[in-house]
């Protein structure tokens, strides 16, 4: 077994005994619509990809990395595996691998992806020396990724089943390419779903092996009911045997995958993930005025990320500047924020520069209130200089895509 893999418990069968990993769920959206996936985020009982108790902000992350850590003496590796894509939400993956790579240098950082928006990204994993990819392919074929993709979206360009899954196809080649370039690492995941692409998995694995790929995942569908896939059914053991045999005639095959969640923690098999970020959750310190969505009196004013000064429409990360209110509410001043980038310096610099802010995205932590909000900026602080938390500007996090889904990658509806 080449050595990078040693202590990596999803590419090496003999890891998976003493090396632990933890995945960090910062990344919520996703920008393909697979038929058989159903995105949920307070399930604790299922081991799949996509589920998750709580999705994190990058500092948030770092800090439960920091906290849990002891908790893990067996850690080896850190990885972003959704609940979305890692690319659908690139500022919140990249910010977390940088956070962890400065603060934890000797473990190894990994990603797993669709491979959309991958490309673009490739070389800052290097830089970031991320030493493994995981990439899903479930075609090389777009009429039979047609079956399997219900939409993509690609930017502001909504794609349908078709013209998508050529697009998702010719990435996905493009970013392993890149990867092994770069001396990266790659698995790739294949879905097997009988009647719809069990035939072609070996078509699957012989293209992947032409582009390098170190190894192969080939996963049996696992259907949940409010999924789009109608009349699709899981293989049978004996055909998943076959589907491998075929595959790892051409490639070598991971045949002790667990379906991790998207916040897994701990040994393969042994996942303490739920029960880790509960803990932590319930540790942050959090003043009473704040747990009630008030404003502290201490700081009287908000912050608040904004385009156009009329809708909450800027990501904190990347807003050049800051609108504050005073209570009435009465619009104060444009307030310049710290340029974006620099890790764990800026929101240092961005705390410092909103001292009398009650409402600003560090680390809850820290004691502070954090509201992720969408619509207008009067309602939201109509509510919350009133005392009361503006639930019903909360932005909405992606449950699940179903047959309402308008195919923006923010969830129903969205």
């Amino acid at each position: 077994m080449p050595g990078v893999w040693k202590d990596h418990p999803c590419f090496s069968p003999e890891a998976r005994h003493s090396s632990a990993r933890l995945h960090l769920p910062v990344a919520p959206r996703c920008n393909v619509q697979c038929r058989f996936c159903d995105r949920k985020f307070d399930c604790t009982n299922e081991s799949r990809p996509g589920v998750t108790s709580r999705v994190l902000v990058p500092e948030e992350a770092l800090d439960y990395l920091a906290r849990i850590r002891p908790r893990l003496p067996q850690l080896a590796v850190v990885g972003i595996a959704g609940p979305g894509d890692p690319f659908a939400n690139v500022f919140e993956t990249l910010e977390t691998l940088r956070l962890v790579r400065s603060a934890h240098p000797d473990l190894r950082l990994c990603v797993a992806s669709n491979g959309l928006q991958l490309p673009a990204h490739v070389a800052e994993l290097a830089e970031l020396r991320v030493s493994h990819v995981t990439v899903t392919v479930n075609a090389v074929d777009p009429a039979i990724g047609s079956l399997v993709y219900a939409w993509v979206r690609d930017g502001r360009r909504s794609l349908d089943s078709l013209e998508g899954a050529g697009l998702l196809l010719e990435r996905q080649l493009e970013s392993i390419a890149l990867l092994k370039a770069r001396g990266i690492t790659v698995k790739v995941n294949t879905l097997i779903l009988p009647g719809i692409n069990d035939a072609h998995v070996p078509q699957v694995a012989e293209r992947m092996k032409a582009l390098g790929v170190d190894i192969m995942n080939c996963m049996p569908l696992q259907l949940n009911a409010q999924a789009l896939a109608r009349g699709w059914r899981e293989p049978t053991e004996t055909e998943v045997e076959k589907v491998k045999a075929r595959a790892g005639a051409l490639l070598p095959q991971m045949n002790h995958c667990t379906r991790c969640r998207a916040d897994a923690a701990g040994l393969l098999g042994q996942d303490q993930g739920p029960e880790l970020l509960a803990d932590w959750a319930a540790g942050l310190a959090r003043p009473a005025c704040c747990a009630a969505g008030v404003a502290d009196p201490a700081r009287p004013n908000l912050a608040v990320a904004s385009r156009d000064g009329f809708l909450v429409s800027a990501h904190l990360g990347e807003a050049p500047s800051l609108r504050i209110y005073g209570p009435g509410p009465v619009f104060l001043e444009e307030r310049p924020a710290p340029a974006p980038g620099g890790g764990s310096a800026r929101w240092a610099a961005l705390a410092e520069a909103l001292q009398d802010c009650s409402a600003r995205r560090t680390l809850e932590a820290a004691g502070l209130k954090v509201h992720v909000l969408e619509g207008l900026i009067s309602e939201a602080l109509a509510a919350v200089f009133a005392g009361a938390a503006p639930g019903h500007l909360e932005k909405r996090r992606p449950f699940k895509c179903g047959e309402s889904c308008a195919g923006a990658g923010n969830g129903c509806g969205a």
